[in-house]
């Protein structure tokens, strides 16, 4: 469980990046935080595993004040996935990169290697273990820090926009892979401006807007809600906007409903 209450924080002068931000997240959730560009979306996540403290307010996660511990405690249970990869990767290698955090929480030879193996694998990385992480595309860089991640297991994982720089077959794999770790009782959070990748698969949508949360809901009716994505600056599913220029309430789940309007109009049109 992670509780958030109240938090306020600012990085000096008149920019508060959180104001009074209250969220509780449950075991084995699954959900996406969105919001324009200065939302607080960021500065929120690294209050989740203690990179930030709160200058206001309190968080918790797994009953842990994070006030009150240390990040390297935090990171056993929380994995922040950075939103730019060279803040995050350091290593000589692709290899020693994945294999650095379960070698500093003390994992055994074969556990580490095993792990090794299946995240090379499952981020398509094989190729590229030998090679420096600093020498790939923006988007390997990526997958790599994503990996790194997910090699040591955390119980939380916390990804800021995963899915920039990646081609449609990475999205769809890494929405697969976020889906089967979420079954397998693993709280999932991501922060993102990808829309179409949060209605497709993320069942919970958190929206900010200048520091606060304006929505909280399913996905089905935050994305929908045209005031609230208007107001956030964001743009709305394309299903969603279609519905809207006809005039519909409900349509992310009344796709036969969107389909007959356009072609009643198309008949109309055509007499």
């Amino acid at each position: 469980m992670i509780s958030v209450e109240g938090v306020t924080y600012s990085y000096g002068g008149d920019v508060v990046a959180l104001d009074g931000v209250s969220l509780e997240v449950g075991d084995s959730e699954l959900l996406a935080i969105v919001g324009e560009n200065g939302a607080g979306k960021t500065t929120l996540v690294k209050h989740l595993n203690g990179l930030l403290k709160p200058q206001k307010g309190k968080v918790f996660v797994g009953g842990i004040d994070t006030k009150e511990t240390t990040v390297a405690r935090i990171a056993r249970k929380v994995g922040l996935v950075f939103q730019n990869p060279d803040h995050q990767l350091f290593a000589e290698t692709v290899e020693k990169e994945l294999a650095f955090a379960l070698t500093n929480f003390g994992a055994s030879p074969e556990e580490i290697r095993s792990r090794v193996e299946w995240a090379l694998a499952e981020f398509s990385l094989v190729k590229y273990r030998d090679r420096s992480p600093f020498t790939l595309s923006g988007g390997e860089k990526k997958r790599v820090s994503l990996a790194s991640v997910l090699c040591y297991d955390p119980e939380i994982i916390v990804l800021d926009e995963p899915t920039t720089g990646q081609d449609n077959l990475q999205k769809t794999r890494l929405a697969g892979l976020l889906t089967k770790l979420n079954r397998q009782g693993k709280t999932v959070i991501v922060v993102t401006h990808d829309i179409e990748f949060v209605a497709d698969f993320i069942p919970r949508v958190v929206v900010m807007s200048r520091g606060k949360i304006i929505a909280d809901g399913k996905a089905e009716e935050v994305l929908v809600a045209k005031e609230v994505m208007e107001s956030s600056s964001l743009l709305p599913p394309q299903l969603a906007e279609l519905s809207w220029k006809l005039g519909l309430k409900h349509p992310s789940i009344k796709l036969d409903v969107v389909i007959g309007e356009i072609s009643r109009m198309l008949e109309a049109s055509a007499k």
